[in-house]
C-alpha cells in the first residue's frame, strides 16, 4: 500500500507563503485595469511567474516585461526565450535604444554604474510604462534581499515619474491594500515580499522550477544574483545542485547582492535608485 509523502515543517511554511502570494496576485489582477509583470529572468521573478501560473490555473493573463540593458549574460536571454516559448508567455522586451546607441553607458562611456542603471533599467521601464499604460506592475522584490526593500509594502504607489516616497508608505491592515492611483501613475505589487532567499530555493527544489544554469557552480564559482555583465560577479562556491545551494545558504552570512557592484558605489546608492523608480 502506497503512503502519501510526509509533510514537513518546511512544506507547511512553503504552502503558507504560496497561498499568500497567490492571494496578492489575484487581488492585483482584480483591482487594476491593465497590469504587467516584470521578469528579470532571475530566480525570484521566475518563482513569481510560477506562482502566477498556479494562481490562474496554468495561464498567465498578463504580459511579462523584461527590461534588456543589452549587457545581459547570453545564457539569461537564451533561457528567457526558451521558457517564453514553452510556457506560451506574452513577452514584452523593453530597451532604451537611444541611450545604448550613444555609447555613453558604463563601462565605455562617462556614466557611473548607478547612472547606467538609471538610464537603461529605470528609463527603459518608463518607456514601456508610457507605451503600455499599466496602472499595476508586479515585481519580484523581497524584504530580506536589501535594506531599502525592507521598507516596501505589498501594494506600493508610484507617482507619474515613477518616484517612490519611502516616507509615505500606506498601512496594510487586515489584508487591505492601496489599489487606487492617479491617472498616469501606477502601483507596484510585490507578491514575494515575505519570502527569503532560502525560501525561494526550497520552493524551487520542491516544485522543480527550471532556473538559469548560471546559479550552479562551474570551476568553483557560481552566480548568486544575476545582473549586467560589467557589474555582476560570481561568488566562490561548489554548489552544483539546488540542494547544494540550500545547504550553502544555511551556512553562510554574506549578503545576497554582494556580487552586484552598483550597490557599492555609495552608501545610499541603491536607495537613490529605488526612490527614482528602479525595481
Amino acid at each position: 500500500m502506497l503512503h502519501p509523502p510526509v509533510e514537513t515543517s518546511v512544506d507547511r511554511h512553503l504552502d503558507k507563503l504560496e497561498a499568500e502570494s497567490v492571494y496578492v496576485l489575484r487581488e492585483a489582477f482584480s483591482h487594476f485595469k491593465k497590469i504587467g509583470m516584470l521578469w528579470s529572468i532571475g530566480k525570484d521573478s521566475t518563482v513569481m511567474l510560477w506562482l502566477a501560473r498556479k494562481a490562474f490555473f496554468g495561464h498567465v493573463p498578463f504580459p511579462l516585461v523584461h527590461i534588456d540593458t543589452s549587457f545581459e549574460i547570453p545564457e539569461v536571454i537564451e533561457y528567457r526565450d526558451r521558457l517564453a516559448r514553452e510556457w506560451n508567455l506574452r513577452l514584452i522586451v523593453g530597451m532604451n535604444h537611444g541611450e545604448i546607441n550613444t555609447g555613453n553607458t558604463y563601462p565605455a562611456g562617462k556614466q557611473t554604474r548607478v547612472g547606467c542603471c538609471t538610464l537603461l533599467k529605470r528609463d527603459g521601464l518608463k518607456q514601456v510604462m508610457d507605451a503600455e499604460g499599466y496602472d499595476g506592475v508586479i515585481v519580484g522584490v523581497r524584504r530580506d534581499e536589501e535594506p531599502t526593500r525592507a521598507k516596501e509594502r505589498y501594494f506600493s504607489p508610484r507617482n507619474q515619474n515613477m518616484d517612490w516616497n519611502v516616507e509615505d508608505q500606506p498601512p496594510e491592515l487586515w489584508g487591505q491594500f492601496a489599489t487606487e492611483c492617479e491617472p498616469g501613475s501606477h502601483v507596484r505589487i510585490h507578491p514575494l515580499l515575505h519570502w527569503t532567499e532560502l525560501n525561494i530555493w526550497e520552493y524551487i527544489a520542491r516544485e522543480k522550477i527550471p532556473v538559469v544554469p548560471l546559479y550552479f557552480a562551474r570551476e568553483g564559482k557560481r552566480y548568486r544574483s544575476l545582473g549586467c555583465v560589467p557589474c555582476t560577479f560570481p561568488i566562490e562556491s561548489n554548489a552544483m545542485t539546488v540542494d547544494d545551494i540550500i545547504a550553502e545558504l544555511k551556512a553562510i552570512r554574506t549578503a545576497e547582492r554582494s556580487g552586484r557592484a552598483q550597490d557599492h558605489e555609495s552608501e545610499d546608492a541603491f536607495e537613490k535608485l529605488r526612490r527614482d523608480g528602479y525595481m
